[in-house]
């Protein structure tokens, strides 16, 4: 029968649907976690030296751990029945080492064009690319991080050369099939952008936008621009219901921003520069939770401490382009004395096996600046600021009754270039033994090689 003029239209079947609800407009986490913590035992470290990572230290001191999670830090601690004793005398005990930025598995050794998978450099905005679907778990590099520099915690980004280069993903440092079993129970995820002059040096030699500063600045407000338009439809959409609109995945990631889901991670060097994001952020609605590469970051300790916002630095790199021309080996202790929140960072497969190397001298730069920090605050820049970063603090990053015990044992004062990591325990289970060749990680693609420098 035909609709009349007097007689209402029919209701259609999505002018029915129920608003799904906040948050539940799609799926939000579509490629979850499968980690399970590898099994433990009940253990105890006596007569050590302990950095809590929150810039804590006791001497000749115990930390027992069970079931996955610290126990009890102290000066005596009575052993469990059953549990494992180690006398730890002449060494020392820190939490796990946390890197902010890292390409392993996207970037793996060996290093060659079929397994380089780190920038989609096809556009200067591809916020919908994930780091998780380039990451290969075989990659060597993630048992030299365990195994050499005691990382049990690292994030893994895209590469700098787009705006808007996709979603970052958390990794526990254990060897696994895949990279869900990897992924860090319960992070957020990060959104990797970049500032100066990588973005406009890819797509300017394209003849294409952006060419200048101006240009990175101009792409990126269009595009946030956008999604706070998607955003706004999608929020219409879960409290009104009716017609879900059209998934755009670049911009579910923006959105994601926006409703504070997803942490900004941006690649930017200059003060300037970090300035002008500031302003960009505070203009449609989002926050910047780290600046990475930071090393004009000393410039604006009071502007990145007023905004919260955190930054992650090398300790000596520097001059190696225009943008890092005015780094300086004190920034760090400079960030400290600010009261920002501050931490190293590597960027480098290599780089990521020395990072307590990299803060003693950070933090020698700053004594020699008459900025003396004590070794165990220095030790903040490696565990829990990296930790507060990510929007993991709570789980991870100090030895804290009830977090992970994600824990190194040293053989030595671990901010002395003759230290190297003797035990490291993720989640309470022994993944790396220095004294034991069969908890040496070695992974699938190694069998059989001969290796690249260690011993097997």
């Amino acid at each position: 029968m035909a609709c009349t003029a007097s007689s209402p239209p029919p209701a259609t079947a999505s002018a029915k649907a129920p608003p799904p609800g906040a948050g539940h407009g799609y799926s939000h986490d579509p490629y979850p976690s499968t980690y399970h913590r590898y099994p433990g035992v009940p253990t105890l470290l006596t007569n050590v030296t302990i950095y809590d990572g929150e810039g804590g230290r006791i001497d000749r001191g115990a930390v027992l751990f069970a079931d996955g999670k610290i126990v009890q830090v102290g000066q005596t601690i009575a052993p469990p029945a059953g549990a494992t004793v180690i006398d730890g005398t002449g060494k020392w005990v820190t939490p796990g080492v946390i890197d902010i930025h890292s390409h392993l598995g996207d970037y793996p050794s060996p290093g060659v064009k079929a397994l380089s998978d780190g920038n989609e450099a096809t556009a200067p905005v591809t916020a919908e690319v994930w780091a998780e679907h380039s990451i290969w778990p075989q990659d060597p590099g993630f048992s030299r991080a365990l195994a050499n520099g005691g990382v049990t915690t690292l994030q893994i980004l895209p590469g700098s050369a787009n705006l808007f280069g996709g979603r970052s993903v958390i990794l526990k440092n254990v060897y696994a099939r895949t990279t869900q079993g990897m992924k860090f129970p319960g992070a957020p995820y990060g959104l990797k952008m970049a500032c100066g002059e990588n973005p406009k040096r890819v797509y300017g030699s394209k003849g294409r936008e952006p060419s200048t500063r101006m240009g990175n600045i101009a792409v990126d407000r269009q595009t946030w621009a956008k999604a706070v338009e998607y955003k706004r439809k999608w929020d219409k959409y879960e409290k009104d219901g009716g017609d879900p609109p059209t998934r755009d995945l670049a911009m579910d990631t923006l959105a994601g921003v926006l409703a504070g889901e997803i942490l900004v991670q941006n690649h930017c060097y200059r003060a300037d520069e970090m300035a002008n994001v500031i302003d960009m952020s505070k203009e449609f609605g989002y926050h910047v939770t780290a600046f990475h590469h930071a090393v004009e970051a000393y410039k604006i300790a009071d502007l990145l401490k007023a905004n919260g916002i955190c930054a992650a630095v090398w300790a000596d790199w520097y001059g190696f382009k225009m943008e890092s021309y005015d780094g300086i080996p004190e920034n760090l202790a400079l960030l400290q004395k600010e009261g920002t929140c501050a931490m190293i960072h590597s960027d480098d497969q290599n780089g990521i096996q020395r990072l307590n190397q990299e803060v003693a001298k950070a933090q020698a730069a700053g004594r020699r600046a008459g900025i003396d920090i004590p070794d165990e605050v220095a030790w903040e820049w490696l565990s829990i600021n990296p930790a507060k970063a990510l929007g993991i603090a709570d789980k991870t990053g100090s030895l804290k009754p009830g977090k992970m015990a994600d824990v190194v044992l040293w053989n030595g004062n671990p901010l002395s270039v003759y230290t190297r990591p003797e035990k490291v325990w993720i989640d309470g289970a022994m993944l790396y033994d220095a004294n034991n060749p069969k908890l040496r990680p070695v992974s699938d693609f190694e069998l059989g090689q001969p290796g690249m420098g260690d011993v097997k």
